[in-house]
């Protein structure tokens, strides 16, 4: 599926779907879930042992792609 067809789809600009993949704060949550979902990402899961299988599967992806575009790890303490 093109950029332009799952803007289309989403009911969203092409510039709205550039946002959503920058992850951009100021875009509309329905749209990043609405997108999502017409993608087949999941957003949610209820076991978190079912995460690691997506995970290295996405690891794997992102390892295909230039060394440049790829952004390092970043840390987050989410320890409150």
């Amino acid at each position: 599926m093109s950029v332009s067809e799952l803007a289309e789809r989403t009911g969203i600009s092409r510039m709205s779907l550039y946002r959503i993949e920058r992850g951009d704060p100021r875009t509309a949550i329905g749209s990043v879930f609405e997108a999502a979902t017409i993608v087949g990402v999941p957003l949610f899961e209820l076991e978190p042992s079912r995460l690691a299988p997506n995970i290295a599967r996405t690891e794997e992806r992102l390892a295909l792609l230039p060394k440049k575009i790829r952004s390092s790890k970043i840390e987050i303490d989410d320890e409150f």
